[in-house]
């Protein structure tokens, strides 16, 4: 009956922190670009319950050995082994701001921050005071040159492949620029290009094991390894004037809520019954003692 407290306490707590990851997927439904979590439980080993008072016979190669038979299996609680990151892409929503870009496909966004340079999926982007293409948090975005990108209001395009041009017509004649005419936009010049990087370690999908920092950044770690720039074809699509929206699915997120709920409930009775139990033993050994 010990042994039942700590495994319905077990599972209660192993419950409980799958409810804390779906409450925070909740809490981050509209964040663009979210990745959702997933609790990951594993069971503790298992006994092997076998009939003291029953013996049975057993072959071996030495002759023959006497062995209670086998009842079965009792679990022994179970606890969360890890927190996993759901990577699959979100939907794309239209904005129609130039200085948003969104990921078609697998990759991460590099920026530079004061702790080092740090990958993100979101691409709501923002024109900083010093021309330069920045996070909401001010953190300016990593060309595959190595140096932020610094871009001009009506100045730039970016393509599918994460090329960044800029109109060397209003660059010339800042003054005289009057809209996105055809022809003034002929007269384009590369600039740089979004840096888009990827990790793949040696076991696998190595951005699955890379660490959440808050404010939508990733950093690596010593499992998924260092960042790798993708280029040419590994690149994922870009869009201009999109965002990726979160990929969290608010009714599935319910439905395991009630499901987290009905198994934290179905531990509690456990932990009452054996609390129970063991409260009749106590009282009725007392008695004839």
């Amino acid at each position: 009956m010990i042994r039942g407290w700590y495994t319905g306490a077990s599972g209660m707590r192993a419950q409980q922190a799958r409810l804390d990851s779906l409450a925070n997927n909740l809490a981050n439904v509209d964040t663009n670009a979210y990745k959702k979590d997933v609790s990951v439980q594993k069971s503790f080993a298992e006994l092997l319950i076998r009939r003291e008072d029953d013996g049975g016979v057993r072959l071996n190669p030495f002759g023959s050995s006497d062995e209670p038979p086998i009842i079965g299996k009792l679990g022994t609680g179970v606890e969360t082994n890890e927190l996993y990151t759901i990577f699959s892409q979100g939907a794309m929503r239209q904005t129609d701001n130039p200085y948003d870009i969104a990921l078609d496909g697998e990759g991460f966004i590099a920026v530079q921050t004061p702790q080092g340079e740090r990958y993100t999926r979101n691409g709501a982007f923002t024109l900083g005071l010093e021309g330069y293409l920045e996070t909401k948090e001010g953190y300016p975005v990593l060309g595959t040159s190595g140096q932020p990108v610094k871009v001009q209001e009506n100045n730039f395009q970016i393509d599918k492949a994460g090329n960044i041009y800029i109109n060397n017509y209003y660059v010339q004649n800042p003054q005289e620029f009057i809209g996105d005419t055809e022809n003034q936009w002929q007269d384009t010049v590369l600039l740089d290009s979004i840096k888009l990087v990827d990790f793949k370690s040696e076991t696998g999908a190595g951005s699955r094991y890379i660490q959440k920092q808050g404010n939508s950044l990733y950093k690596a770690t010593d499992v998924s390894g260092p960042a790798t720039d993708l280029e040419g074809q590994e690149r994922p699509r870009i869009v201009q004037g999109f965002v990726e929206t979160s990929n969290v699915e608010p009714v599935t997120e319910m439905v395991q809520m009630i499901e987290v709920q009905r198994a934290y409930e179905a531990n509690q009775k456990a932990v009452m019954n054996a609390d129970s139990m063991l409260g009749v033993l106590i009282n009725q050994v007392s008695r004839l003692a």
